[in-house]
């Protein structure tokens, strides 16, 4: 029997105002209160062992001082993902560190079992790790860790381990162990591990719940050890980046820390966001699980990666995308697991009440089985990209280039369901059309650098095809390119039309479709994708302003020399960044309240591309790092 767990009257902490944890091989996000709210075991896209964040009584791993839940002030410490959390109460203070632990490679005896990618020195330790210390006065410390496995349906066993109070497992029938190991004397009470002491100043603590049989911390200097260490791999990885020197460098770096914590280190896959169901409307159904690597992400992860000098992340995310290719080079999927697997059923997790009331909670995502037809440009501009990068078309990438390309020359008279997923009837979307256009495109681009010129001529023959046709039933009577043939609708995608060069910047088209799309689709000065009662999506009810979208606006409007303005828009969505610099999927137009899941890779992608074309434009520079495809002539 599942657990009983539903509705609670508590009040859910604002989706900015979580905290992301991350060892690149599983990840977290804490409250300000200090509960570890989201947590997923052994993969980002595994079943849930804590998940507050659906549901309040879906079991939670709290640290903070007894009857205090809100902190004093929250930062990263700079350059990490290390969460340090200051609490003040009446008689004293506290500092809380929380990170995912990094440390030594440990496969030592025999290979890992889930690494494709080269392991580097420094790996996931598989431990989440909690130190106290009390700076002032005295203060009354509370741990309270409610592991429920499965979505919280099932609950643990704990049993002591040896003969002291410092280490018990949490244990249930085919779910993964769970160990507590800590300074304190933890008491079992129920399904809780709980310990509570009173801190003196200068008394310090840990708390580390491991999930692996890598040894956790077992002594304070053993926990600190680990926690220091873990800000040095993050500081040392941010260090081989090439950021400018501008007040909006900080930014910069936060989405790169952002990405890093979004990729699976075993494969190179970058998820699309840490967490599943987390609302696009307030309390409405446009919920959806996101724990997955969409190849549409591929080329702009590679752009914003090899921007900011991150190569061998780059390099990591291509191989995997090459990976999933490679098996099946006729039949790509726009999405696919982090481990590569293909199907991702999608199934409701009706005991969970969702965040803040918005059902259904929903993991695996259907929309892995759809056709849409921005897939096979979004790769083959990658592979361009990869080539670049390294000035050379490799051999092995060759087949998996002309399957690609062939397929899209097949197929671009088709409809689609376009880059939105829409649920409704598929359409002749005209970013698909780009989309494929950029596949033959960029097709031919690489069968010059292969050698194969007749190819080449006869792929770029069908990009112009497609390039007349867009023009021809894509162009509405103003001069601007339309959501799809025959309409008259606006869609945010074809801000990305200067950025992949489908006409030049200058081409009066272009101006057009962007300023049109600045004025008629913004909503308080942010983006929407598209207008709902203008879309068939399948889909009820309304969707925030995307943050994505509005980052491709400044973009755009850098593109066609609205530097000004650009800046301007940029501001003010930096100004809306989390307090720990992060973003979700979408803003609420009236409130700037963070919607969607989080934190966002492509909303972090976006703000990169954004923010290095505004400094560039306003220094006329590029001083620093790659030159990406989308900067090619």
């Amino acid at each position: 029997m599942p657990l009983q767990v539903g509705w609670s009257t508590a009040t859910f902490p604002n989706i900015a105002d979580y905290a992301f944890l991350s060892d690149c091989e599983t990840n977290c996000l804490v409250a300000p209160s200090g509960s570890v709210e989201w947590l997923c075991l052994p993969r980002p896209d595994s079943p849930s062992v804590f998940a507050a964040l659906l549901d309040r009584a879906g079991g939670c791993f709290r640290l903070n001082p007894f009857g205090v839940s809100v902190p004093a002030a929250r930062r990263y410490l700079p350059g990490t993902l290390v969460l340090e959390t200051t609490w003040q109460t009446p008689t004293g203070w506290l500092i809380v560190r929380d990170s995912l632990v990094m440390g030594p490679w440990h496969n030592i005896e025999e290979r890992s079992r889930t690494h494709r990618r080269a392991p580097t020195d420094v790996d996931a330790r598989h431990v989440l790790l909690r130190t106290v210390k009390c700076i002032s006065g005295s203060v009354d410390l509370s741990v309270d860790c409610e592991p429920l496995f499965d979505y919280a349906r099932v609950g643990p066993t704990w049993s002591y381990v040896g003969d002291g109070y410092g280490e018990v497992t949490a244990t249930a029938p085919g779910q993964p162990a769970l160990r507590l190991t800590s300074s304190l004397r933890i008491g079992l009470e129920g399904r809780s591990a709980v310990a509570r002491t009173k801190m003196s100043l200068g008394d310090s603590h840990f708390v580390a719940l491991s999930f692996s049989e890598l040894p956790p911390p077992q002594t304070m200097a053993e926990a600190e050890d680990a926690m220091w260490r873990t800000g040095e791999y993050w500081r040392e990885w941010l260090t081989r980046g090439t950021f400018p020197d501008h007040p909006w460098r900080t930014y910069l770096q936060s989405s790169a820390l952002a990405l890093k914590g979004l990729s699976y280190a075993p494969t190179g896959a970058l998820l699309a966001a840490a967490t599943t169901s987390l609302p696009e409307t307030p309390r409405g159904a446009r919920n959806w699980d996101y724990r997955f690597s969409w190849i549409r992400d591929s080329t702009f992860a590679l752009w914003g990666l090899y921007t900011l000098g991150f190569d061998r992340e780059a390099n990591d995310f291509f191989y995997f995308i090459s990976d999933v290719c490679r098996d099946n080079p006729g039949d790509l999927q726009i999405m696919y697991g982090i481990g590569g697997e293909r199907t991702l059923t999608e199934s409701v997790l009706d005991h969970l009440s969702g965040y803040d009331d918005a059902s259904p909670v929903r993991v695996g995502n259907d929309a892995y089985d759809q056709r849409q037809h921005d897939v096979w440009g979004a790769l083959l501009d990658s592979i361009y990209l990869h080539a670049r990068s390294r000035d050379q078309m490799p051999e092995d990438l060759w087949p998996i280039v002309k399957a690609q390309v062939e397929q899209a020359a097949a197929r671009w008279r088709e409809p689609d369901q376009g880059m939105w997923e829409v649920r409704g009837p598929a359409q002749h979307f005209v970013s698909s059309k780009i989309m494929c256009w950029v596949a033959l495109d960029r097709g031919a681009r690489l069968a010059r650098l292969h050698d194969s010129d007749a190819t080449a001529d006869k792929w770029q023959a069908v990009a112009d095809e497609i390039h007349a046709d867009i023009l021809a039933h894509g162009v509405d009577e103003r001069g601007v390119l339309v959501q799809r043939y025959g309409s008259t609708a606006l869609d945010a995608s074809l801000l990305l039309a200067p950025l992949l060069r489908f006409l030049p910047s200058d081409d009066p088209r272009i101006r057009a479709t962007v300023l049109t799309i600045a004025d008629e689709l913004s909503h308080n000065g942010f983006v929407l994708r598209y207008r709902v009662d203008e879309t068939d999506d399948g889909m009820s009810g309304e969707e925030g302003t995307f943050t994505i979208c509005s980052f491709w606006l400044v973009s755009a409007l850098v593109e066609i020399g609205e530097v000004d303005r650009a800046h301007a828009l940029c501001e003010r969505l930096l100004s809306h960044a989390s307090p720990l610099g992060l973003y979700a999927e979408e803003l609420d137009p009236q409130t700037g309240r963070h919607l969607g899941n989080f934190p966002q890779a492509f909303t972090h992608l976006a703000l990169i591309n954004a923010v290095t074309h505004v400094i560039r434009a306003r220094e006329q520079t590029t001083a620093f790092g790659f030159t990406p495809a989308n900067r090619a002539g």
